[in-house]
């Protein structure tokens, strides 16, 4: 599914599928920002393209959160 935002001032999209964008969406929830906020932070940090930085950080939240609950 493709999503568009604006990062810098410059229009982009990145494709995620339904259960990533849901992680996306709790993620930045859970933090209290705007998921604008969370992609441009995810944006800034990123090595390649943004639809994998993005699942890449979703995959990492989702691993800490293991590690806190044991």
């Amino acid at each position: 599914m493709k999503h568009s935002i604006t990062l810098s001032g410059h229009q982009t999209s990145f494709s995620l599928e339904p259960e990533f964008w849901s992680e996306l969406k709790k993620i930045a929830a859970d933090k209290k920002i705007p998921l604008g906020v969370l992609i441009t932070e995810i944006d800034n940090n990123r090595r390649g393209n943004l639809s994998s930085a993005i699942r890449l950080y979703i995959l990492n939240a989702l691993k800490q959160e293991i590690i806190q609950d044991k």
